[in-house]
């Protein structure tokens, strides 16, 4: 059983990826109030900064106990809307503004999934939604009271159409703490955003954690310039 739950965990991250074409948008119930709050996050990580940015490295490492169940190299110039993986000691590159062939959409897939775990609060600006805010919740690993988000996709949009994000975060510095993904098939999967680390105004959390430590998602190798 222990197996199959560290299996389900690594097969949940492959899976939540959205699809960079979509725009901003929120739900019409709450539209005056959830609109500032997004951008107060997004800002709050360095949002006002990444016009600035010409190139982001990174390595997305995904651990299940004491294993390395993925590492997977990034190069991504997005004013050129050029990426380039690094992956099992074989490099590939392809353009995000162009008609991609098969094999760069499964490269693709790889890029939405992990650039929105290093970049969630910026998607708050550049995807659409439905959002939803609960000034208190509890969260689900330190079971703090934070205010929470929910984020919705709609069925068709993206690689993995909707998901859906429980978001929990500080009232005063807006920053994400912890999340629970949810799959449109039910799945779920809840950890921590801890670890943050500024580069060149781009706030990232380096760290996510389920509650008891076996499943880790993490960032190391990271350069904004």
């Amino acid at each position: 059983m222990k197996k199959n739950l560290m299996l389900f965990a690594l097969l949940i991250f492959t899976i939540s990826c959205k699809n960079d074409t979509e725009k901003a948008g929120t739900s019409e119930n709450e539209s005056a109030f959830e609109e500032p709050i997004t951008k107060e996050i997004a800002y709050a990580n360095g949002f006002k900064n990444f016009e600035d940015v010409n190139q982001i490295n990174f390595t997305f490492n995904v651990k299940v106990n004491d294993t390395l169940r993925s590492e997977r190299s990034w190069k991504w110039f997005p004013k050129e809307n050029k990426v380039e993986l690094t992956e099992k000691g074989e490099t590939s590159s392809y353009n995000t503004n162009g008609n991609l062939d098969e094999a760069e959409t499964q490269i693709d897939k790889k890029f939405i999934n992990d650039k929105y775990w290093l970049l969630f609060p910026y998607e708050l600006i550049w995807s659409e939604y439905d959002l939803e805010h609960n000034r208190s919740s509890v969260a689900p690993i330190s079971q703090k009271e934070m205010h929470q988000i929910t984020v919705k996709y709609s069925d068709t949009s993206g690689y993995t159409p909707g998901d859906t994000y429980l978001v929990f975060f500080d009232e005063d510095d807006k920053m994400i703490r912890e999340w629970t993904y949810q799959s449109a098939g039910g799945r779920s999967l809840s950890t921590t955003w801890e670890d943050y680390e500024t580069f060149n105004g781009i706030t990232i959390a380096k760290m996510h954690k389920s509650e008891d430590g076996s499943f880790q998602l993490y960032f190391t190798d990271i350069m904004v310039k």
